[in-house]
């Protein structure tokens, strides 16, 4: 064809101009599904919201909340386990895998990022690791834990952390970039978060 270029200047054949219209449609829809998701955080009822976050492809384990004004990119990439919180204003990447633990706390405005800009790369492309966090894990508040890294049973990260690798099970880390503290001293752990305050 000729005249039809990418954004960096490559001239592109059919097939090309094909993949990248189906691309353009798919992400205006996947666009649209996230703006209806955003305003589902405003509704002030956990069990509504969980429904909507159900169809909308997240997996949510039994007892688990999501608060109010949570946002999301790729919702079907996201699975959060059973009796776990995520904080109001939580902000969950899902353009590669994220995977949440059982009775695992998430304060609020928590971001998790699992896919950046290669700085290195001329073309400035995306790179896309998932991102796991294990059970009775505790994240504070306005913490960003970054593509790749996987935290491990029982780790509490420390309010304003930003997390760039992985964190061992037990350990308590924070600060910029996150380093490890102290050990939180537990070998076993056997509590439930129970029931979210209502209307949050």
């Amino acid at each position: 064809m000729g005249f039809l270029k990418d954004k960096e200047g490559k001239e592109l054949n059919n097939k090309e101009v094909s993949i990248k219209v189906k691309n353009r449609i798919c992400n205006c829809f996947l666009d649209f599904k996230l703006m209806l998701l955003r305003w589902v955080g405003f509704i002030p009822s956990h069990t509504l919201r969980k429904m909507f976050y159900l169809l909308s492809g997240i997996k949510i384990g039994k007892g688990s909340t999501i608060h109010m004004w949570t946002n999301f990119f790729q919702p079907r990439n996201i699975e959060i386990g059973e009796d776990t919180i995520v904080g109001d204003h939580c902000f969950l990447d899902g353009r590669a895998k994220i995977k949440i633990g059982n009775h695992t706390d998430m304060a609020s405005f928590v971001l998790i990022y699992n896919s950046q800009h290669d700085v290195y790369n001329e073309s400035f492309r995306a790179i896309e690791k998932p991102v796991e966090i294990g059970d009775y894990v505790f994240i504070g508040p306005r913490v960003t834990i970054l593509p790749g890294v996987k935290i491990g049973k029982g780790a509490v990260i420390a309010a304003g952390a930003v997390v760039t690798k992985d964190v061992k099970s037990g350990k308590i880390v924070g600060g910029v970039p996150a380093r490890e503290i102290k050990d939180r001293g537990l070998e076993d752990y056997h509590y439930y978060l129970g029931r979210a305050r209502l209307f949050q």
